[in-house]
């Protein structure tokens, strides 16, 4: 039946569909998710608005979805956005049961698109309340746009010292020939239709916190009535002689990325560093450098958080594209020639010819401004948040990656954990309590890293974990990997056995606790603790 823009189909038998299944469904030649919660039907977009995902593969908890890829979550009766990396909702349609047949009701423009953008209030110029976010990353975006989705009126200002709209900054080292405007998460237009002031190159330098008022590097001022700090984190620089000729790069911006991309096609390209973005370089670069070599103080890549059974894998996966490893040493110096770097020398004394060097090493909190003020931070130089995303300044609020706070399953530790989608969940918690709605940070880290077409998914917090559970196979590349504290899974990876980690999220997120022997005794394709989520 076909009512102008509105279409109406039926979609299945009532009796056919299990309670909590999740199931793709055909409505004016598109695909619509359909999913049985008890007896109640609902109906949505049928694809994560993040990357695409299929969410009829995803984890069901209640009225709570679940994406299988990257754990972004999504309330089944409004399709309103629950949990990040996703930015946008779920179109949600109308269900209707009538003699035991199933019917969808929906708009086609509706059916149309995947996402959702959630309803804004409007800029009130009556409303003299300035809220200042520093930094123009996910932690400020988010915090902007769930200001205005709970109905703040006055005025946001977001002012980075980067020349763009807030970007997937996750895809620099992932894809690396793209223009910056392939991978904003927001254009200039969306900001500037809901209110939202975006100052680009402009740096914070100073804050006083009594005066309420930050001062810029190009020697302008403002006045804020909140303030949000989400500045970062920057690249550590190599310090080692010869840091300073040519060719000697960083990572931390688009055109960081264009460049580093440019000067290693077809050259020698030395990466200091096993990192996380040091992999994905290797990898997106393995077909196009002339050669890669990495120089890494641990055994394995990205040992620390993954272990050495999954850097394992890593290495090998790199390895065999051609990639070069130099583990358990040091680089000690760079030499040159006219300037421009042209060997890496290691202090075992190896020489590898480099006409290209990046450095992987680690970020530090970009809070170097607040030197001298009474902000707390850690020795790091992060700032030191509760779960309410505050610091120890009043209307001060801080998020993303440079922030220590407290880790719920580290038992209330402060730490720093530096993923997208924690950045996001802090500005959403931040915008909340600015509004003194009295909100607590209530969520999971989530994070992946893509290698050579293939993704390798991680939920938790890991850190300090003695004991690892692996199920499936770390050769055939399809495993899941248990990390273990005090008896108890902490963390999972896994690769090529989507939604395990997604569950194991949902689970954590719920408050229960996976023991050793559950984790043993599980099959990854049937989990016993499956119905207990």
């Amino acid at each position: 039946m076909d009512c102008g823009d509105t279409v109406t189909a039926e979609v299945c038998e009532e009796a056919d569909m299990r309670d909590g299944e999740l199931r793709e469904a055909t409505v004016a030649g598109h695909t619509v998710l359909l999913v049985r919660n008890g007896t109640e039907f609902s109906a949505l977009g049928s694809r994560c608005p993040h990357h695409g995902a299929p969410l009829s593969r995803g984890i069901l908890k209640g009225k709570r979805l679940r994406c299988p890829w990257h754990g972004a979550c999504f309330n089944i009766k409004t399709g309103d956005i629950e949990e990040y990396p996703a930015l946008d909702c779920l179109p949600c349609f109308k269900v209707t049961v009538v003699d035991g047949k199933v019917f969808v009701t929906a708009k086609m423009k509706d059916l149309e698109s995947s996402r959702r953008v959630k309803d804004t209030s409007k800029r009130c110029l009556l409303n003299q309340d300035t809220v200042l976010l520093l930094g123009g990353g996910v932690a400020a975006l988010v915090c902007a746009e769930t200001l205005r989705q709970e109905g703040f009126t006055g005025r946001i200002i977001m002012a980075t010292k980067e020349k763009h709209s807030p970007y997937d900054r996750s895809k620099l080292s992932k894809e690396m020939n793209l223009k910056a405007e392939d991978i904003y998460l927001r254009t200039p237009e969306f900001l500037h239709a809901r209110g939202i002031e975006l100052w680009t190159e402009r740096e914070a330098v100073s804050v006083d916190f009594q005066r309420q008022k930050v001062r810029f590097k190009n020697g302008s001022s403002q006045k804020y009535n909140h303030l949000l700090i989400a500045t970062g984190s920057h690249p550590n620089p190599l310090e080692v002689p010869g840091a300073d000729l040519q060719n000697i790069c960083l990572l931390q911006t688009p055109e960081d990325s264009s460049k580093i991309l440019e000067l290693a096609t077809g050259k020698n390209l030395v990466i200091i560093g096993a990192s996380f973005v040091g992999m994905e370089i290797a990898a997106f670069l393995s077909d196009k450098a002339a050669a890669i070599s990495v120089v890494e103080k641990k055994e394995f890549p990205f040992q620390n958080v993954l272990g050495s059974q999954v850097g394992g894998v890593a290495m090998k996966m790199l390895q065999n594209k051609g990639v070069k490893f130099y583990m358990k040493t040091k680089l000690s110096e760079l030499k040159g020639k006219d300037g421009k770097v042209t060997e890496a020398v290691l202090d075992s004394g190896k020489k590898i010819p480099a006409d290209v060097v990046l450095a992987g090493i680690g970020a530090s909190p970009s809070s170097a401004f607040l030197k001298g003020t009474s902000i707390a931070r850690d020795s790091s130089g992060a700032i030191l948040v509760d779960l309410l995303m505050q610091t120890n300044i009043p209307n001060v609020f801080a998020a993303g990656d440079v922030v220590s706070f407290p880790v719920a399953l580290l038992n209330g530790k402060q730490s720093s954990i530096h993923h997208q989608q924690v950045a996001e969940a802090h500005g959403h918690i931040a915008a909340l309590n600015m509004l003194k709605k009295q909100k607590e940070l209530h969520t999971v880290p989530f994070f992946w890293t893509t290698m050579l077409g293939k993704s390798i998914r991680y939920a938790g917090c890991g850190e300090g974990y003695t004991d690892t559970v692996v199920k499936g196979s770390l050769e055939q590349l399809e495993f899941l990997i248990f990390y273990i504290r005090d008896g108890y899974v902490v963390a999972a990876a896994s690769l090529n056995c989507d939604p395990m980690v997604s569950l194991i999220a949902e689970v954590l997120c719920s408050g229960k606790q996976i023991s050793k022997e559950e984790a043993e005794a599980c099959d990854i394709t049937s989990i016993p603790w499956l119905t207990h989520t």
